[in-house]
């Protein structure tokens, strides 16, 4: 039994009785029964998870996956590969959009390279996951071999247990960094749900509608030549996917082994999350959705899910924004559960009573 496989029969289950607990409480609040909407519901999953209404997400942590694209020969892509490098090194210097937002939101910012077409200095403080150096044209050949994806998810949960070394992560965020990888991401959720390419690819880095229309014949051409499993996740992965995707696939299966919360990003981070989820179905149930992207697949994938967003801000950007804005609602989602008095507890009739 490789890694993978024992981590995934390992998932513990969330906590029922702290969820019932979590939900009677929101009921008896003082104030209308379900008058702040998702954030009640937010509330009650952390709580079954962390086992405790009083939640604590003392520790944030943001990683972003890296890897580069060979179906960027395609020209789906407005920017070069070169750019993920680039950005890679701009993370680390803090100047990011992402370093920026979860600065705000009190995460750190951490980045892992899953497949970035670049040596990276071996004490440049990052993650040194590289499965390889990017994925191949899966216009022409599969993305990778099997084996490759079962090592790119195995990273992602071996980053995990790598952070919760140093102290215990509360809270973890999901974010990517790859010219290229919103083909691949449109071209898990096509394989998944059997929607046509055309309905689900966007504009990534701002292509105009040829553009577009060229990117989602790419996708038609990859998913006609390899048939992608929708039943066997690591076939869409190694035939379709990229690395860090499946990165953050196995940092979702690494959390839900440790109990621990994962907000997600947008298209490529919820790509991530289809394969983690398709994989073991009961990762879902520590996955909160941070937003909704303006990525033509994105909604799909959330309904694939079953995922409701905690925000629509038209983001389109990646690298874990989405999910740094949705920490800072998901830290008061916990002290809406723990500190807003029932009406028992202030003396307060209840319109119900």
């Amino acid at each position: 039994m490789n890694l993978l496989e024992r981590i995934v029969k390992e998932i513990p289950p969330t906590d029922r009785e702290t969820l019932r607990a979590s939900r009677e409480r929101l009921r008896n609040q003082a104030r209308p029964a379900g008058s702040l909407g998702l954030l009640e519901n937010v509330a009650a999953r952390l709580a079954s998870i962390c086992g405790t209404i009083d939640v604590r997400l003392k520790r944030k942590v943001i990683v972003t996956c890296a890897g580069d694209h060979g179906v960027c020969r395609e020209g789906v892509s407005l920017f070069p590969s070169d750019v993920t490098r680039q950005m890679v090194y701009n993370f680390v210097a803090g100047g990011a959009s992402i370093n920026v937002m979860a600065r705000h939101a009190g995460a750190e910012v951490l980045v892992a390279d899953m497949g970035v077409d670049w040596d990276f200095e071996p004490d440049l403080p990052i993650f040194h996951k590289k499965v390889r150096k990017g994925t191949s044209n899966f216009a022409e050949e599969p993305a990778m071999t099997y084996d490759e994806a079962v090592r790119s998810i195995e990273a992602g949960i071996e980053i995990v247990d790598e952070l919760n070394q140093k102290s215990p992560v509360h809270l973890l965020g999901t974010g990517d960094m790859g010219i290229g990888n919103t083909s691949p991401s449109s071209a898990i959720i096509a394989a998944f749900s059997g929607l046509p390419p055309s309905v689900l690819t966007g504009k990534g880095t701002g292509l105009d509608d040829e553009g577009v229309k060229k990117k989602a014949k790419v996708i038609e051409k990859a998913l006609a030549l390899h048939r992608p499993d929708p039943k066997n996740p690591l076939d869409v992965l190694a035939k379709v996917g990229g690395f860090e995707i499946g990165g953050i696939a196995g940092l979702i299966i690494g959390a839900a082994h440790r109990k621990i919360p994962v907000v997600c990003d947008g298209l490529i981070a919820t790509a991530g999350a289809l394969i983690a989820c398709e994989l073991c179905p009961d990762a879902n149930r520590y996955l909160f959705s941070g937003h909704r992207s303006v990525e033509a697949g994105h909604a799909y994938m959330l309904k694939h899910l079953g995922q409701e967003p905690l925000l629509d801000l038209q983001f389109r950007l990646g690298e874990g924004t989405g999910a740094a804005m949705a920490m800072e609602l998901i830290d008061m989602a916990t002290r809406i559960l723990s500190d807003i008095k029932t009406f028992e507890e202030v003396a307060i009739a209840d319109a119900q009573s």
